[in-house]
């Protein structure tokens, strides 16, 4: 990717006009300042300010006037709409979504990868009053940070497992210790062990996750389903239940999708 910015005329602006949005879509509702938007993307902020304006002249972003927050704009939406037909596998899987959060009580999940990253894109709570905040719609995290982004890199081939960890070096110190390429691999050989992926409270202190695989037609994991909640109700013999309950869903899911 780095030899195509460097190569292809206008690349490096197209790359990131595109983090930007990614930026942008990622803040939600609230939107996101220019300050915070050139922290994430490492730029200045005239160079933020520059880009945001080009693509709100497309109708890419919008501008609240009242905060001066930026947010997705309308063209986002009718793009979005016509690569849902066939990206989009919220309406297939949100009855499972449903119904994993009411079989364990916990919030539920369904994310998608996309690149280096999930995206998650549906948020179910279940009916235990204390909630984990980490994941809602739209939020993103690096492959092997949260449950679901580490479920879909254990069971990618291990040649692009090694790929992914060379490009990534900085997951250690940004993300801490337990991201270190050694740490991620003996948590990528226990989730190909146990089946799911666990989070015990790496992102934030106290909020666990768990996390399984959802595989395309092929056999590729492109999608996955998580649950998060607080540390007391992920132990012991109640740990493995929902890894079983977790599982059963993404079979579900999978086969659903295989059929579509």
């Amino acid at each position: 990717m780095d030899n195509v910015v460097r190569t292809v005329p206008g690349a490096q602006a197209i790359a990131r006009a595109a983090h930007l949005l990614r930026l942008v879509t990622a803040a939600g509702a609230t939107g996101a300042t220019v300050a915070d938007l050139a922290r994430g993307s490492d730029l200045t902020r005239p160079t933020v300010h520059r880009l945001l304006t080009a693509l709100r002249v497309e109708g890419l972003v919008d501008r609240d006037e009242a905060t001066g927050h930026w947010l997705p704009g309308p063209e986002l939406y009718l793009m979005g709409s016509v690569a849902a037909s066939r990206f989009d596998i919220t309406s297939t899987a949100r009855d499972i979504v449903r119904s994993l959060a009411v079989r364990t009580e916990e919030s539920a999940f369904l994310s998608v990868r996309r690149g280096d990253e999930t995206v998650c894109l549906v948020r179910e709570d279940g009916s235990f009053p204390i909630r984990s905040f980490v994941l809602s719609e739209g939020v993103r995290f690096p492959l092997g940070v949260a449950s679901a982004g580490l479920a879909i890199l254990a069971f990618l081939p291990p040649l692009d497992v090694d790929a992914y960890l060379e490009r990534h070096p900085e997951l250690g110190e940004k993300w801490g210790a337990s991201h270190s390429p050694a740490r991620l691999r003996g948590r990528i050989r226990d989730t190909q062990a146990r089946g799911y992926a666990v989070n015990p409270g790496l992102i934030v202190e106290g909020s666990w996750g768990l996390g399984a695989a959802v595989f395309t037609r092929t056999g590729d994991p492109q999608w996955a389903l998580s649950l998060t909640g607080v540390e007391f109700r992920f132990g012991g013999e109640r740990l493995a239940e929902l890894g079983r309950i977790l599982l059963a869903h993404a079979h579900q899911l999978s086969t659903r999708i295989s059929g579509r």
